[in-house]
């Protein structure tokens, strides 16, 4: 499907902004919570193959991003750094050769502790990573053997000292909720995270998601609901004392260091993704599309440069629009402005309204002439105040 640039909203001409999301699908072992694309490593890393299968994926790409630059990249997985700085300098490279970056932008790598080697750090930054995302999830021995991590916390720390007395702005992962975990476990982790003054926190809770061996096989010893609601409570308020900003339901950052990739995702920007298994949203002329790569490495890696990548291609009808934007939106502790609403949907406010006013009358959203929010009771009900954007599916 051909995308050109613009997107006409009413009589006027925008240019929504755009990111570039780069997958790499491969880990040293799966994690059994896991539900992303990223599958065990079985033989050599394909190093070369995969970053020349990239720069052929962002090629193919080029045409429904023709002349729109980059205002951020985030490389995910999987696991990133398992990739050498070498070869993310020259992924980087040919990217630049090829669309236009914004001056200062914002290039992210997650990382895994034991895989992310500190005197590598400099080479990665040389190639021009700005910001890591490290996935601790826990200080706690037990307790990442209990999820899975292959990592051990001598290898957290010594990548959590080394970031810190680096130029990456850097984000720590952690995770509450783990099997047999208690309250004060939960806070202990915060804590010590927090001795190594992160500029970004991102904290969620322990998801059984189908299809992952947690899925299948739950661990016996899961904290009930309402011991993750307490430990929930608690971490917020270390965080706030700490001088962290909620500004998303799972992120805290310092002043003026959110994650500005994920922002542009949860106020309906566009993204392109290339790698196995990577999506894009991508908005122009009163259409907007959703595409996905292949999840196999090895089919995206035969099929790239060509259409024989994509899995999924097609436009996102006007009923479903108001659900996907506030699927996104409402998830920002400022929540939505209907100047970005109507921007990026192509609808009037006035196709909401009344849905949103049945919420202000629950006391779930609260919202003014420029947008609308969550209360913090609705930020705790966030799923219950999506489902009335869902479309009605027409019957008989």
């Amino acid at each position: 499907m051909s995308l050109g640039v613009n997107f006409t909203s009413g009589l006027r001409r925008v240019v929504l902004p755009l990111s570039l999301y780069i997958h790499f699908p491969w880990c040293v072992r799966k994690c059994p919570y896991c539900d992303f694309n990223s599958h065990t490593l079985q033989t050599i890393l394909p190093e070369d193959e995969y970053i020349d299968s990239l720069v052929r994926d962002l090629e193919f790409a080029l045409p429904t991003i023709w002349g729109r630059p980059i205002r951020s990249i985030f490389m995910g997985g999987g696991t990133p750094s398992l990739f050498s700085y070498k070869a993310i300098s020259r992924l980087l490279s040919e990217i630049r050769a090829r669309v236009f970056l914004f001056p200062g932008i914002e290039i992210t790598m997650e990382a895994n502790p034991g895989v992310l080697l500190p005197d590598h750090l400099d080479g990665y930054r040389y190639a021009g990573v700005t910001r890591i995302s490290l996935g601790v999830q826990s200080f706690s021995e037990s307790l990442l053997h209990a999820i899975g991590r292959i990592h051990s916390v001598h290898d957290i720390e010594k990548n959590l000292y080394a970031l810190s007395d680096s130029s990456f702005t850097y984000n720590v992962d952690l995770m509450y909720g783990l099997p047999g975990q208690t309250v004060d476990e939960a806070m202990l982790d915060l804590k010590r995270a927090l001795s190594f003054e992160p500029d970004h926190l991102s904290l969620y809770n322990l998801t059984l998601e189908p299809g992952t061996k947690f899925g299948i096989r739950p661990p016996i010893n899961i904290p009930s609901l309402d011991v993750c609601a307490v430990m929930q409570d608690n971490l917020c308020a270390i965080l706030a004392d700490s001088g962290y900003d909620r500004y998303e339901i799972s992120a805290f950052s310092l002043p003026n260091l959110q994650c500005q990739h994920n922002l542009n995702y949860w106020t309906y920007g566009d993204y392109i993704g290339i790698g196995a298994g990577a999506h894009s949203k991508l908005t122009c002329h009163q259409k907007v599309v959703r595409q996905a790569r292949v999840n196999s490495p090895k089919r995206f890696m035969d099929g790239s440069g060509s259409e024989r990548v994509l899995s999924y291609d097609a436009e996102v009808l006007f009923k479903d629009r108001p659900f996907e934007f506030f699927m996104n939106g409402l998830r920002l502790k400022d929540g939505i402005t209907w100047s970005v609403y109507e921007e990026r949907t192509g609808l009037s406010r006035m196709t909401v309204l009344s849905k949103v006013d049945e919420l202000v009358n629950k006391g779930l959203l609260v919202r003014d002439v420029l947008g609308t929010r969550t209360t913090s009771l609705g930020w705790d009900f966030l799923n219950d105040i999506l489902m009335a954007f869902m479309p009605m599916e027409k019957t008989g």
